[in-house]
């Protein structure tokens, strides 16, 4: 299976980087792993909603751009949302299993900004993930995201994880 995290900005905090880069090491026995970083929209201090919807419009594109390399038949696109369907990890775990079983060979997740994602993305998404209604900084969303799915394999592999 190929995990691809399509997502916007770069990572500028050392210790995220380095729990990314962890979890890139983990996750390389159980899958093929690739972060994708589309650049993000500088937010002016007091912008409105039409200039927020503006901005998040831009990074929609720029990740519509990347998106559209991956269609093929047997991708599944995963928007991170915070109104998407919550699962805990085992419920996870299945989801990617199934997918897998059933004839999907990449998953793409998809994490907006810092001010969240585009109506279209989440429209285009075959399913709307959401880890809580908190909302939580897009670069920690990374690390939050590699963490559950490399839970996710660990859980399928029948090995031992931390509850």
């Amino acid at each position: 299976m190929k995990i691809t995290i399509l997502c916007v900005g770069k990572i500028k905090e050392k210790f995220y980087r380095d729990a990314i880069m962890e979890y890139e090491k983990r996750l390389s026995r159980y899958c093929k792993l690739e972060i994708v970083e589309v650049a993000d929209e500088k937010t002016p201090e007091g912008a409105g909603e039409v200039l927020e919807a503006q901005i998040r419009a831009k990074e929609g594109e720029r990740m519509f751009a990347r998106l559209e390399k991956f269609q093929q038949p047997g991708t599944f696109v995963c928007a991170l949302a915070i109104d998407g369907k919550q699962l805990d990890s085992v419920e996870l775990s299945r989801k990617i299993e199934t997918l897998g079983t059933g004839g999907t060979s990449h998953i793409v997740f998809l994490i907006g900004g810092s001010l969240g994602m585009s109506d279209a993305l989440l429209k285009r998404a075959d399913f709307a993930l959401s880890f809580s209604k908190m909302t939580f900084p897009h670069q920690l969303m990374r690390v939050i995201l590699l963490e559950q799915v490399y839970r996710a394999y660990r859980i399928m592999s029948g090995e031992p994880y931390h509850k």
